[in-house]
């Protein structure tokens, strides 16, 4: 009996968010040991984590995790916190996570349930699904027209699999060419060594608004998935470090802040080159910041 009251007022403890140095575990007694944390961040994933002309991680999803690395800072009482970054790509994100180099990841990452056997998520940020990314001049517009083509996708990535899920399905004898980052793959298309890039269709608005010839590229209304929610990427586990996270993120999508965030990196100029994605909040998206969830279920949204 005795064990199972000890065992009830310490999960008390953890969420309470109120925790001493001595009952601090995971994540945070890292953090407070070490006197730092450290964002995994991508290199091309426009508008949600990459870098600027000064080599800066910027973006949505970096906005979002400065909030919950200063909730951090507040929960241990630090008068300081040193934020560390670690560039990730689609295949080292998760190992990077699980291996404890990275503590939150910070991008465009696919919140699904075979992920969730490996890492844990925050509230989702945004709602995408996969499609593809081709030259206007190719004449390529649905998926049903790749058939035979050369198609390219993020290696580890949830579009990769989909795309493989979708060659093997309709018989289309796709070649699907593995890559390690988004640029490549948009490069790949550019030069003319693939036809399609398979990817969350936010991110290729991204590289298409970036690119030097915006009007030259169109992504198809046919999609692989259906929509997918993003999520800030934790280590699983941790139930406390989730806790604080999980209440910064609702707190921050239920305020005027969460929706003003969203249209500073979506409806507005953005850094670098100072392009509008022109990607207003979706009624999904509404209800999803005022009902904040981390389901990876895409019929919860």
């Amino acid at each position: 009996m005795r064990q199972k009251l000890f065992a009830a007022l310490t999960c008390a403890a953890l969420f309470s968010g109120h925790a001493s140095a001595e009952e601090l575990i995971g994540t945070l007694a890292k953090v407070k040991e070490l006197g730092y944390i450290t964002i995994g961040h991508r290199e091309a994933s426009v508008p949600f984590s990459y870098v600027d002309d000064r080599q800066k991680p910027v973006g949505f999803a970096m906005d979002i995790c400065n909030k919950i690395v200063e909730a951090v800072k507040r929960e241990l009482k630090l008068d300081k916190l040193e934020v560390r970054y670690q560039l990730v790509t689609s295949p080292s994100r998760i190992p990077l996570m699980a291996n404890g180099t990275i503590d939150l990841e910070c991008g465009n990452t696919t919140n699904n349930a075979e992920r969730q056997q490996q890492v844990w998520y925050t509230n989702t940020h945004f709602l995408t699904a996969s499609r593809f990314l081709a030259r206007v001049d190719s004449n390529v517009r649905l998926i049903a027209d790749l058939k035979g083509k050369t198609v390219v996708a993020p290696a580890g990535s949830t579009n990769i699999k989909q795309a493989l899920e979708f060659n093997t399905r309709l018989n289309l004898g796709m070649t699907v060419v593995p890559v390690q980052d988004q640029g490549e793959a948009f490069l790949m298309v550019e030069t003319g060594r693939a036809v399609a890039f398979v990817q969350d269709d936010i991110v290729l608005a991204g590289l298409i608004a970036i690119s030097k010839d915006p009007k030259a590229y169109m992504i198809s209304e046919d999609a692989f998935s259906k929509p997918e929610p993003y999520g800030i990427m934790l280590r699983k586990g941790d139930v406390a470090f989730k806790a604080l996270a999980d209440a910064t993120t609702s707190a921050l999508y239920k305020s005027p802040e969460g929706p003003a965030l969203y249209a500073k990196w979506f409806t507005q100029a953005i850094p670098p080159k100072g392009v509008n994605l022109n990607i207003p909040m979706s009624a999904a998206m509404k209800r999803t910041f005022e009902t904040p969830t981390d389901s990876p279920d895409p019929a919860a949204y």
